[in-house]
């Protein structure tokens, strides 16, 4: 994908209920889809097939003459979909036993540099790997990388280093299971638009099922059906490659301070998402009522399918204020460049409960990707800058001071002005001086 291009998850919806035979069959595939992928994982995850996994051809040709799909009475289109997606579920367990190993060889101190240095090239090079997990002789490699290994294995234990790599993968390496089924993903063979609604495949031949949707967009790209059949509603997921905006009067430099009342404060002292603060109580306020509630009720409680919609409407009416807040302070302050604090993990404890309770539910995270996300979107830069004693630090003179009921005042020099701002200034100085942890946002968020 090129750089003037993003790619964007679109959601679609049924315009109406879907009929429970419907249903019914979509909810089939999606557990036919889940039993070949515990399959895979279970016949091809362990450390016997790592030589099928690369490219992944004999493991597609085995399934396929495995004579598992006829039984099943599975159309190919979704058997070699979930035989894909399980190998690609496969080798992402690998990289991730590999990352955790290698962390942990980097903590061990009882190993010696060379040993350390032997490990690393074992879980580096593919064939090295596999070769010593099947105890078998590391003599296959290339050339250039066979020589390599020859010099480094002189210098160490090397049957005492295997010994301790395999142990190491026995440990922490996990075969893949799945026991949710949220839904199944489908190509363009499996489904096709029409009449303001799409056409999908089923287990019976020939045959498909069709669900109007609520809006008439088509798409030709691998997507996802989310079922969710106690609401008699589907969600089609779709990611989508969109054009880049380009504004040419996009140039000025803006610091921002994120608040929780106030979602957003630029260095000049302009306020964005003012109401922030009042959506966030009646969410925290909404939430702490279905708590006491639940906790109250526990064994006469009928259920939580309630609680999930009403949950979901608050988090929608809130993230949807968030979204039209921040199309709003591009759209005024037009910017080149964002220049944002990076701010610290939240941290447990307090006094007072219900402040920490509302903290807990406070959308930073959800905040600070939009507004990445968005910015991509118009070709504006996201730069982080250290946020340690932002708020404290005075814009003007440097002077560290104590900040007052949101208003900070400095005892040096005297400039007064409201914390936040202060902060969003901090923020655009210290851009501007070369503090920016990164400048990556605008092609990588």
């Amino acid at each position: 994908m090129s750089k003037s291009t993003l790619c964007k998850t679109i959601r679609q919806h049924n315009k109406e209920p879907v009929p429970k035979e419907n249903m019914e069959k979509l909810q089939e595939i999606a557990d036919d889809y889940n039993k070949i992928r515990n399959y895979v994982y279970k016949r091809y995850g362990g450390i016997g097939s790592l030589k099928k996994l690369y490219p992944g051809y004999t493991i597609q040709n085995e399934m396929t003459i495995s004579g598992i799909r006829e039984q099943m009475e599975m159309p190919s289109v979704y058997f070699h979909l979930a035989v894909l997606d399980a190998i690609k579920d496969i080798k992402n367990q690998w990289i991730r036993t590999k990352s955790r190993i290698l962390k942990l060889i980097g903590q061990n101190e009882g190993l010696s540099k060379e040993e350390k240095h032997y490990l690393r090239f074992l879980l580096k090079v593919s064939n090295a790997f596999i070769a010593v997990l099947n105890q078998e002789p590391v003599d296959n490699l290339p050339d250039e990388i066979q020589k390599q290994y020859d010099k480094i294995v002189q210098q160490v234990d090397w049957e005492r280093m295997n010994r301790y790599l395999c142990r190491q993968v026995r440990k922490y390496h996990i075969k893949l299971h799945t026991s949710v089924v949220e839904g199944f993903p489908l190509t363009e063979r499996a489904y096709r638009y029409g009449e303001h609604g799409i056409y999908i495949s089923i287990k019976e031949k020939r045959k498909r099922i069709f669900i109007p949707l609520t809006d008439g967009n088509q798409y030709k790209t691998r997507i996802y059906m989310k079922l969710c059949p106690e609401q008699e509603r589907v969600e089609i997921i779709a990611p989508v490659n969109v054009a880049v905006h380009i504004h040419e009067d996009y140039i000025n430099q803006v610091g921002v301070s994120l608040g929780m009342n106030v979602m957003l404060t630029t260095d000049s002292g302009h306020k964005y998402g003012e109401d922030l603060g009042k959506y966030q109580m009646e969410y925290t306020e909404w939430m702490r009522k279905q708590t006491w509630s639940y906790q109250q009720n526990r064994s006469d409680n009928p259920g939580r399918k309630k609680y999930r919609a009403g949950k979901r409407s608050y988090e929608e009416k809130l993230h949807s204020y968030i979204n039209q807040e921040l199309n709003r302070f591009l759209r005024i302050e037009k910017p080149g460049i964002v220049y944002m604090p990076r701010l610290p993990k939240p941290q447990a404890g307090g006094k007072n409960r219900k402040i920490n309770y509302y903290a807990t539910l406070w959308q930073r995270g959800y905040i600070r990707k939009r507004l990445i996300w968005k910015c991509r979107e118009q070709s504006v830069e996201v730069a982080e800058v250290i946020g340690k004693d932002i708020s404290s630090e005075c814009s003007r003179c440097g002077m560290i001071c104590q900040k007052q009921k949101e208003i900070f005042s400095c005892q040096f020099c005297g400039y007064s002005t409201e914390e936040k701002t202060n902060a969003a200034q901090n923020a655009k100085k210290r851009g501007e001086g070369g503090g920016k942890l990164n400048q990556d946002h605008k092609n990588n968020p």
